[in-house]
């Protein structure tokens, strides 16, 4: 079994969430480890939780070390933002990583729940990093519920 030395998962966090890969359910889990339904569920989604702020942070850090940054403000439609994406890395003599269509999944995926129709509804921080990958950001501080 992995276990979470080094990492931002207990130990137990780590031993349900493995157990809940390998296809047990809460009630199962709960049985198997002696607690309640209530518990691995709190357990379960403490770990998630965990899980989503690690790779928050490492988009941070990434972005933090790409040699372009930007930011994007909310009402950017989404072909201005593909558009300034290729003009900032050709401003820098970088390669964007991705055709256009390509590019605009990406950045679709990674914003869709920050846009509508189109339309960044949060101001978004992007990065472009020396190969040429595009790193997205957006803040809990800049995002509108």
């Amino acid at each position: 079994m992995p276990t979470a030395e080094g990492t931002v998962l207990t130990e137990r966090q780590v031993e349900v969430l493995e157990l809940r890969e390998q296809g047990y359910t809460q009630p199962e889990i709960a049985a198997q480890l002696g607690t309640t339904d209530a518990n691995v569920s709190a357990i379960e989604r403490a770990a998630r939780e965990n899980v989503e702020k690690a790779r928050e942070t490492l988009q941070l850090v990434e972005s933090l070390q790409s040699p372009v940054q930007f930011t994007v403000p909310a009402g950017t439609e989404f072909e201005t933002l593909v558009d300034e994406v290729y003009a900032q890395g050709d401003d820098a003599d970088i390669t964007i990583a991705h055709r256009r269509p390509e590019l605009y999944a990406h950045l679709y995926e990674k914003l869709q729940s920050h846009s509508s129709q189109n339309q960044l509804r949060d101001t978004a921080e992007i990065g472009i990093t020396d190969g040429g990958e595009v790193t997205v950001r957006v803040a809990e501080s800049t995002a509108t519920e």
